[in-house]
């Protein structure tokens, strides 16, 4: 489930690391539903968000191998 944007607005750099890493591409969750509308609703809800929090990491620094390290590939 992707934060609200306030959310991502009060998040420290590890907790963007998490979002920037495991949330699914925004839109995903309705790709395959075969309901174009709920897809493009979905989209349109999730892109500003992860937009806004590829912005507030890469500001942050991004990924240091300690970050990565702690967050591994499976969460």
């Amino acid at each position: 489930m992707y934060p609200t944007i306030e959310e991502v607005e009060q998040a420290d750099r590890v907790q963007l690391a998490r979002w920037y890493r495991f949330l699914p591409s925004p839109g995903w969750a309705a790709a395959n539903s075969g309901d174009r509308e709920a897809f493009e609703r979905e989209l349109a809800y999730e892109k500003p968000i992860m937009d806004r929090i590829v912005a507030r990491f890469q500001d942050m620094g991004g990924f240091t191998p300690a970050i990565s390290k702690m967050l591994g590939w499976n969460s």
